[in-house]
């Protein structure tokens, strides 16, 4: 694999951990708990999807996608999904960074098993 492959699967991973940042910060806010509070149906879908953090989430979601289709055709799926692994390593250092959420010993450990198997994969 070249760099320039990792380059972009690295991209395509980076984009759907900042969509998940993106879209928790969304349905988060208290605007957003307002809207849905009670909410049903059509109701509870357009209090989702007006929420521009939402919509901007989704877009990098999509965007992330796109770039991973460009992986896909170049790279055995086999060799390149064990990278997605990789966004739950950003989506925690992202969330306790952006977020303040908390990272304790246990996460920290499972994040590491999650990069060894990531490291694994990719040397075979």
């Amino acid at each position: 694999m070249t760099i320039r492959l990792f380059l972009i699967i690295f991209l395509s991973v980076s984009l759907s951990a900042i969509a998940q940042i993106t879209l928790k910060t969304g349905v988060s806010s208290p605007k957003a708990q307002l809207a849905m509070q009670g909410a049903t149906g059509i109701d509870l879908v357009w209090a989702i999807a007006a929420n521009w953090y939402v919509v901007f989430g989704l877009a990098l979601y999509f965007l992330g996608a796109v770039v991973w289709l460009f992986v896909l055709a170049r790279v055995d799926v086999t060799m390149a999904y064990p990278f997605v692994g990789l966004g739950f390593i950003l989506t925690m250092i992202l969330g306790a960074w952006f977020l303040s959420e908390p990272v304790g010993a246990v996460r920290i450990i499972g994040t590491l098993l999650v990069v060894a198997g990531v490291a694994l994969i990719s040397l075979s």
